[in-house]
């Protein structure tokens, strides 16, 4: 089965990090909490700008072509 980038309906906000978590097989909690810490501690990282950009780019789940 092939693996899909897509933002998850078990989302806080938007999906992405839970999407991205999924797509790695990590946990949602960590992922969240490590895009935090790095949007934060580094200012070459825009980290809201990036968030927003994967939201218009990632499908949702339930939107993406199915086969």
């Amino acid at each position: 089965m092939e693996k899909k980038l897509e933002r998850t309906k078990e989302r806080v906000f938007a999906g992405v990090c839970g999407g991205i978590a999924k797509y790695f097989g990590w946990d949602a909690g960590k992922v969240r909490l490590l895009y935090v810490l790095i949007s934060i501690l580094s200012a070459a990282f825009p980290g809201i700008l990036v968030y927003i950009i994967l939201w218009f780019v990632m499908p949702e789940e339930n939107l993406s072509w199915k086969r």
